[in-house]
């Protein structure tokens, strides 16, 4: 048990596992810096962003009492992550990308492979590469002319 333990521990995708997990916690800090000297000012120039824990309606329960939806925390969550996932992407994940495609350009990595033969050509050559060396028929078709015996 503890050898399967330690197997497990010493394998490589636990350890980036571990070393994601300590960027991805530094990386916060950056993207909420972020999100908090950029983003956050520009949404506080289109609308006051405390008044949305605000915003929704107040309904009238079965036993008089009222409840509120607060609505616009929802609105508020889904600004803040979508400006998130644009800090994200514009300021890490499209330049990275862009980084690598020079990257591969500049080592002159080939997009695709050319295409090889299919396995029916393939088949085929073993085929005919069989009745060369054997000199001996091994087509499954009967040859031309000949009817199929009944």
């Amino acid at each position: 048990m503890i050898q399967g333990f330690k197997e497990f521990i010493t394998r490589g995708n636990v350890i980036d596992l571990a070393v994601a997990v300590v960027i991805g916690a530094a990386f916060t800090a950056v993207v909420n810096a972020i999100v908090a000297g950029l983003i956050n000012p520009l949404i506080a120039l289109v609308f006051k962003a405390d008044s949305l824990d605000q915003v929704g309606p107040t309904i009238t329960g079965l036993q008089g009492q009222e409840v509120f939806f607060p609505l616009g925390a929802i609105v508020g969550a889904i600004i803040s992550f979508l400006a998130v996932a644009v800090v994200v992407y514009f300021v890490f994940v499209f330049p990275m990308n862009k980084f690598k495609e020079r990257a591969a350009a500049r080592a002159g990595v080939a997009e695709e492979a050319p295409a090889g033969p299919t396995d029916v050509e393939l088949l085929t050559q073993i085929r005919d590469l069989l009745e060369r060396q054997t000199g001996v028929s091994v087509s499954t078709t009967p040859p031309a002319g000949d009817a199929p015996k009944a």
